[in-house]
């Protein structure tokens, strides 16, 4: 008899220490920053003012005060602790109309996407150092980063 409880008190043991954490805490959904949909991307449209971009996508989550006419829009989302979706936008007004939208997501509207790329090709000629007028204005759209890395030919 008692063989058998020391058996039992020994298979209990190491029954014991081989589980691994069989209790894991709960971890809660955190939804951070604006959700940004598809939906309110396709109101976004070139020429809007500051006011009809807040009433689309909501107030940014960033606004920098070196950079008044840059709006920076974040949305991360964890589901039990991972990180399951992340959106990053920026909006970039000049003179109080929107002018470019970068980041994650993009604009629907067939418009407003044929514009970035007309945008991105001004960069891009700015960077081979075509000497036109769009080049220069995206140029000055360039972060100090964004300037840095091209001086030094990154």
């Amino acid at each position: 008899m008692a063989k058998r409880m020391f058996l039992f008190a020994v298979v209990g043991l190491l029954a014991a220490c081989t589980m691994s954490n069989p209790l894991k805490p709960y971890k809660i959904d955190i939804q951070q920053g604006n959700q940004l949909t598809q939906k309110m991307m396709s109101q976004l449209k070139y020429g809007m003012t500051k006011d009809q971009a807040r009433y689309a996508l909501g107030t940014p989550l960033l606004t920098d005060i070196f950079h008044a006419d840059r709006w920076d829009y974040f949305y991360s989302y964890r589901k039990a602790g991972k990180l399951t979706q992340k959106r990053r936008i920026s909006l970039i007004f000049r003179d109080g109309k929107l002018v470019r939208v970068e980041g994650d997501v993009v604009p629907a509207k067939k418009t407003l996407a044929g514009r970035q790329a007309a945008a991105q090709q001004g960069v891009k000629s700015a960077t081979t150092g075509a000497g036109t007028e769009k080049s220069s204005g995206a140029k000055e759209d360039q972060g100090f980063f964004g300037r840095m890395l091209n001086k030094i030919g990154l």
